[in-house]
């Protein structure tokens, strides 16, 4: 979760966020390139007086042309790797999400397993105001999880920004999300969807834990 006087995105727990973050960096790394390179140019040109207002070098506007479908090829293809990689999934176990006004709802029908999320109003020393819930999701980690994402009321949004997961939750319509952990983490998120009055209590606890532990949950 994040901590304070943080300055970066938080501690990926996930393949995907490592994926994402490192796609960030990447982005980051070609945008820089590139500004630097267009300001250095048209500093050049602006103190030595080469601007002309005849068209001249055709050559000059081919290269303006391919250098950008350059860069583009070196932003498409390891983000199409990382969609594909994202939409993978041969799912350990599924997890549906059903988001209320305003608390979370939980089923695994692999468990049988039926359950309600609230905040909890009492914390104690050393837990965190509004995002304590009584009734934590547990997952096992370097499994494959499926979550589906849905709403009985009105619109909400599953976040877990540690592992990158951010799928929005309508009524009658169920979004999927695949996730895995890879080490045991207890990881924290909230409603990221205006949702009414309550919006800002309804806080995501989930932890997750080997699968030794989780088969005895």
């Amino acid at each position: 979760m994040s901590m304070w006087s943080q300055l970066l995105m938080q501690e990926s727990i996930s393949m995907s966020t490592l994926l994402l973050s490192a796609f960030h960096d990447y982005s980051l790394g070609l945008i820089g390139l590139i500004f630097f390179f267009v300001s250095g140019v048209s500093v050049s040109l602006l103190i030595n007086n080469m601007i002309s207002s005849q068209p001249v070098h055709s050559s000059v506007e081919v290269i303006w042309t391919v250098l950008p479908m350059v860069f583009l090829v070196f932003l498409v293809i390891p983000s199409l790797r990382i969609l594909y990689f994202l939409e993978e999934t041969k799912p350990y176990i599924n997890l549906k999400v059903i988001g209320n006004q305003w608390y979370w709802s939980y089923e695994m029908e692999d468990l049988f397993l039926v359950y309600d999320s609230y905040m909890l109003v009492d914390t104690k020393q050393g837990e965190y105001r509004l995002l304590e819930v009584d009734h934590r999701t547990v997952l096992p980690v370097n499994k494959n999880i499926r979550g589906l994402i849905t709403a009985a009321d009105v619109l909400h949004c599953w976040a877990l920004p540690s592992s990158g997961l951010k799928a929005d939750a309508v009524p009658g319509r169920l979004n999927q999300v695949s996730f895995s952990f890879l080490r045991s983490s207890l990881n924290y998120g909230q409603c990221s969807e205006i949702c009414g009055a309550n919006h800002s209590f309804m806080p995501i606890v989930v932890e997750s834990v080997s699968p030794e532990k989780y088969l005895m949950w």
